[in-house]
C-alpha cells in the first residue's frame, strides 16, 4: 500500500513538474517583414488581393491601424531589429557609408540585435530572407546573433536567379550562414526559397526543448516585379477598372473594415497620375499586367506564410508561437525604367528576362487612402499593417488604434522572453531603447503613448506627438496635420497654427540634434 502510494505521488509530482514547465514555457517568436508593401495591400487592411493566411492571422489577432515604419528598408531593418531610430543605429539611411555615425551604413558597435538578446535567455534564432543592415563583417546576421541564417545582403535581386539587377558594379549577395552562394536554379522562386530555408530550419530544431525565434523577411514585393506564371494567371485582367476605380473600392473596404475612420478623406490621386480613361487599349493592358506581377508577388509570399503556419502546427509549435507581421514601408513609387544605373531588362513582363516596377500609380493605390510613398515621411510612405497572433493572449478580431513603431518590436520581443535590456552588451555600453513593448496592448490594457515619434530620411522629416504631425519633404516647408480628423493628410492647417508648428519643429529640431541627423543637402 506504501509503494501504490509513493508511486502515485511520484506521478503526481512529475505531473504537476511537467505541467508548471509548460506554464512557464516561454513562447516562441515569429517577426515576418514585408519590403515595399502598401497600408492597404493585404485583404484584411482594404485589398481584393487574395492573402488568406495573413487575413486569417488579422482575423484571429490583432490589426493596428496607426503603426509606423522609417519609411525605408534599411532604416526599417535597423529600428526594428535594434529598438532604435535608425540613425542611433548607424543606418540613418542605405548601407553606404555618407561620413558620419548616423549615415555609416551598417549596424552600430552600441547597438545589439532582437536575436543576440534572446540568445543569453536560450532561444534558437533563425534568419531567412532580406537583411540589408551593413556589408561589413560586424553587421552580418551570423556575427549578429543568428545561428541559422540564409541572407540577402543587398536592396533587390531576381526572384528566379543571382543575376546583378545593376549595371553599376554592385553584385547581389547572398550568405549561408556566414558564407557565400550563388542562387542559378531559376525554377525556385525567391519567395519559395526563402520560406524553405526557414523550415528546413525548424525541423533542425524540432527536438530541442528551448523556444526559437524567427526573423522571416521577404523581399516580396520589392521590384524588380516577377512571379510565377500560375500566380500572375490569376490576376491578369483583373486590373483593365483602373487606379482611380481601384483606390475607390479599397477606401470603401477599409471603412467597412474599420481600418480607418469614416470622417475621413481620400487622399488626392498623385498628380504625376495620369486618367485611366484617357488610356488606349494597348496602355491599359500594360499597365494592368504591372499590376497583375505585383499582386502576384504578394498571393505567393502569403501562400508561403500559409506553409510555415502548416509546419508550425505539424511541429506540434502553433500553440506556443506569436507572430507579428509589418511591412518596412509604403507602396513604392520607385521608376526603375528610368534609372541608368539599372540593368534594362526588357523581355516578358513578370519573367527573369524583364526589370521593371509598377510605378506611382499603382504605388498610390497601395498606400489608400494615404499620401505619397516609400522614401516619403508623410504617411503613405511611413505606415504599415501590422499584425499580431497569439490565441493564448490576443483576443480574436480586435483592431487597435494605438500609435506604434518598428522601435517597440524589439522590446516587446524582451517581454515576451522575459529578457532585459542591459546597459552594455559584449564590452560595448549600448543606446538606451527607444521602443515600447506592446504586451499589454497585446492583452488588451492600457499602454503609455510614445510621447513623440520622429523621422527623417534623405532630407524628407516628420515629428508625430499625439494627433499633431509636423512634416516636410527635402527643401520645402512644414506642413501641419491633425492626424485624428484628417490620417490622410489633406488639410494642411499649418498657416493657421503657427504657434504649433514652432512648438513641434523645435521639438524636432531637438531629437535630430541628438540622433545625428545631418542637413542632407551637405552630404549626399
Amino acid at each position: 500500500m506504501r509503494r501504490i502510494f509513493q508511486y502515485s505521488f511520484f506521478v503526481l509530482a512529475v505531473t504537476t513538474n511537467l505541467n508548471a514547465q509548460q506554464k512557464n514555457e516561454k513562447p516562441n517568436i515569429i517577426v515576418i517583414l514585408a519590403d515595399d508593401l502598401g497600408f492597404s495591400d493585404l485583404g484584411s487592411f482594404g485589398s481584393e488581393i487574395n492573402t488568406p493566411n495573413l487575413d486569417k492571422l488579422a482575423n484571429e489577432g490583432l490589426k493596428f491601424t496607426q503603426f509606423y515604419n522609417s519609411g525605408r528598408c534599411c532604416p526599417s531593418r535597423a529600428a526594428l531589429l535594434t529598438g532604435l531610430y535608425p540613425h542611433q543605429a548607424g543606418v540613418g539611411d542605405m548601407v553606404q557609408d555618407k561620413g558620419s555615425p548616423a549615415y555609416q551604413g551598417f549596424l552600430s558597435e552600441h547597438s545589439v540585435t532582437i536575436a543576440q538578446l534572446l540568445k543569453t535567455a536560450g532561444y534558437n534564432t533563425i534568419v531567412s530572407g532580406k537583411w540589408h543592415v551593413g556589408l561589413v563583417p560586424s553587421a552580418l546576421a551570423h556575427n549578429r546573433g543568428f545561428d541559422k541564417s540564409f541572407t540577402m545582403q543587398n536592396n533587390g535581386s531576381s526572384y528566379f536567379n543571382s543575376e546583378p539587377i545593376y549595371n553599376d558594379g554592385r553584385k547581389v549577395t547572398f550568405l549561408l550562414n556566414g558564407k557565400p552562394v550563388v542562387r542559378q536554379d531559376t525554377s525556385k522562386y525567391l519567395t519559395q526559397a526563402i520560406t524553405d530555408f526557414a523550415i528546413k530550419s525548424l525541423d533542425e530544431i524540432k527536438s530541442e526543448p528551448n523556444p526559437f525565434f524567427l526573423y522571416l523577411t521577404y523581399n516580396a514585393p520589392h521590384w524588380p516585379i516577377q512571379a510565377l506564371p500560375e500566380d500572375i494567371t490569376k490576376y491578369k485582367g483583373k486590373y483593365l477598372k483602373g487606379w482611380e476605380k481601384l483606390r475607390a473600392e479599397r477606401f470603401l473596404k477599409q471603412k467597412q473594415l474599420g481600418i480607418i475612420k469614416k470622417e475621413w478623406q481620400l487622399s488626392e490621386k498623385y498628380d504625376q497620375v495620369p486618367d485611366w480613361d484617357k488610356l488606349t487599349s494597348s496602355e491599359k493592358d500594360f499597365w494592368d499586367m504591372r499590376m497583375a506581377i505585383y499582386a502576384a508577388m504578394i498571393d505567393r509570399m502569403d501562400h508561403e506564410i500559409g506553409n510555415i503556419l502548416t509546419k508550425l502546427k505539424e511541429l506540434k509549435k502553433d500553440k506556443n508561437t506569436i507572430i507579428l507581421f509589418v511591412s518596412d514601408n509604403g507602396g513604392s513609387g520607385d521608376t526603375v525604367k528610368d534609372w541608368d544605373y539599372v540593368t534594362q531588362k526588357n523581355g516578358p513582363q513578370g519573367t527573369v528576362n524583364s526589370i521593371d516596377s509598377y510605378y506611382p500609380p499603382w504605388g498610390n493605390v497601395s498606400n489608400t487612402p494615404l499620401k505619397l510613398f516609400k522614401k516619403n515621411t508623410h504617411e503613405g510612405g511611413i505606415a504599415t499593417p501590422f499584425i499580431a497572433w497569439y490565441p493564448k493572449m490576443i483576443k480574436a478580431g480586435t483592431v487597435s488604434d494605438h500609435i506604434g513603431h518598428v522601435i517597440d518590436i524589439m522590446p516587446t520581443c524582451l517581454d515576451i522572453a522575459g529578457v532585459e535590456y542591459p546597459k552594455d552588451f559584449s564590452s560595448k555600453n549600448l543606446m538606451p531603447l527607444e521602443g515600447n513593448s506592446l504586451l499589454k496592448i497585446f492583452k488588451n490594457q492600457s499602454a503609455p503613448e510614445h510621447q513623440a515619434l520622429f523621422w527623417e530620411h534623405e532630407g524628407s522629416r516628420a515629428i508625430r506627438k499625439g494627433d499633431w504631425k509636423l512634416v516636410a519633404e527635402i527643401n520645402q516647408p512644414w506642413e501641419l496635420y491633425n492626424l485624428k480628423s484628417d490620417r490622410s493628410e489633406t488639410k494642411n492647417i499649418a498657416s493657421q497654427q503657427p504657434e504649433k508648428v514652432k512648438e513641434l519643429e523645435k521639438e524636432f529640431l531637438q531629437w535630430a540634434n541628438k540622433v545625428g541627423v545631418v542637413d542632407w543637402n551637405t552630404i549626399k
